[in-house]
């Protein structure tokens, strides 16, 4: 199972997208995360231009719709040639099998699909107080990461507390993504359930997805760098 760190390009515009890839050396490109701000605001031509400048692409809109309006919408996004799109895993069954077949391209290509289990800003009181989930949240990550793997999903987002047990549930080869990653010392913001890289690598997390522990930091490019030496060793 590839590893890597992916630099989440929360970002208004493209303008400030494309100024913050162009900091990096010409052969230095990170795998990088497209979400809903970006892609609302520039629509599928930022997903192309940042894949034609040689990134691999996390595209993270997080799809939770009936089944067929899901399966449609993966086909569309099929097109964008990203390597990796989610959806919601509280779609049950029937929605990630739909969307597997719609991503899934003529030849049997297609882009990794994850399913987000619970979000990482979900504390344990708003499961409970607001969700209505009385399970714990550990159980509630494994209910749903087992669905996501039953469906044919190729992995899941959790938070990286519970990425080792999401591997030992659903196999070592079950790709767990993983927000909520800090450096030591750093602002937790709106993530709950956070680890550093560090101990996010000794838990089982395929990859770590970082924003503005890196995008913030005065020195982007040796954010980056740290990130990846203490995920990767």
């Amino acid at each position: 199972m590839a590893k890597d760190v992916i630099i989440a390009l929360d970002f208004p515009t493209r303008e400030e997208t494309l100024a913050f890839l162009d900091r990096f050396p010409s052969g230095e490109k990170p795998f990088v995360k497209i979400g809903m701000e970006l892609y609302y605001a520039e629509g599928p031509s930022i997903v192309r231009e940042v894949k034609a400048r040689g990134h691999k692409i996390f595209l993270d809109l997080k799809l939770h719709d009936i089944p067929n309006t899901v399966k449609r919408a993966m086909a569309v996004l099929s097109g964008l040639d990203a390597d990796m799109v989610n959806l919601h895993a509280a779609g049950a069954s029937a929605m990630m099998k739909a969307a597997l077949e719609g991503l899934t391209r003529p030849g049997g290509a297609r882009p990794l699909l994850i399913a987000v289990t619970q979000l990482t800003s979900t504390g344990a009181a708003a499961l409970k107080d607001e969700l209505l989930i009385d399970a714990p949240m550990e159980e509630t990550v494994l209910s749903y990461a087992k669905n996501a793997a039953a469906s044919g999903l190729d992995g899941v987002v959790c938070s990286p507390l519970e990425a080792a047990l999401v591997k030992e549930r659903c196999g070592k080869n079950f790709c767990t993504v993983t927000p909520g990653v800090r450096f030591a010392g750093g602002d937790a913001g709106d993530q709950k359930r956070v680890m550093t890289p560090g101990q996010a690598a000794k838990n089982g997390c395929d990859y770590i997805v970082m924003g503005r522990p890196i995008t913030r930091d005065p020195d982007p490019v040796e954010a980056y760098r740290r990130a990846v030496s203490e995920f990767l060793g």
